[in-house]
């Protein structure tokens, strides 16, 4: 079967931030996520929230079987993530900017193959992924010069 070439952002700052990520690799691979490579962890600050302790971050490159759309990957990370812990709760200030809150797990596409989605459930390549070096650092580390070549303005730093 031909497979999809994904990346995806794996962040926690909640518990047991090694085992919250030892438990979501273990669970992607469950789902039938190949993982290839996984970056070196990081640790950040949070970005957008003042939080009493720091994120663990990482990448990691995957293949999904073709026939998992980019939407059924999102629900699968979704539903991982809350088998870990994490409670979906998207707020906005009163200026229209998303509040950020300490999570046990995030999952994020960062990159499914060489498309480009916008829709409001889902966009990729990730929003504002390359300003944000707690998702640049780690990708960087395991890109391959195929991906990284089909999204340049993700790369040019």
């Amino acid at each position: 079967m031909d497979t999809i070439e994904i990346y995806l952002g794996l962040g926690t700052n909640e518990g047991d931030r090694q085992a919250n990520i030892d438990h979501a690799l273990a669970a992607l691979t469950q789902a039938g996520i190949r993982i290839l490579t996984v970056s070196d962890i990081i640790e950040t600050a949070p970005w957008g929230f003042e939080a009493p302790q720091n994120f663990l971050n990482c990448a990691l490159r995957g293949q999904v079987n073709a026939d998992v759309t980019p939407t059924a990957l999102l629900d699968i990370c979704k539903t991982i993530e809350r088998d870990l812990g994490r409670k979906e709760n998207i707020e906005f200030d009163a200026e229209g900017k998303r509040v950020y809150h300490s999570r046990p797990i995030d999952i994020d596409i960062l990159i499914y193959g060489q498309e480009r989605i916008d829709t409001e459930r889902l966009t990729i390549p990730h929003k504002q992924m390359a300003e944000r070096d707690f998702v640049m650092i780690p990708l960087r580390q395991i890109i391959s010069e195929e991906i990284k070549s089909a999204f340049p303005e993700l790369f040019r730093k």
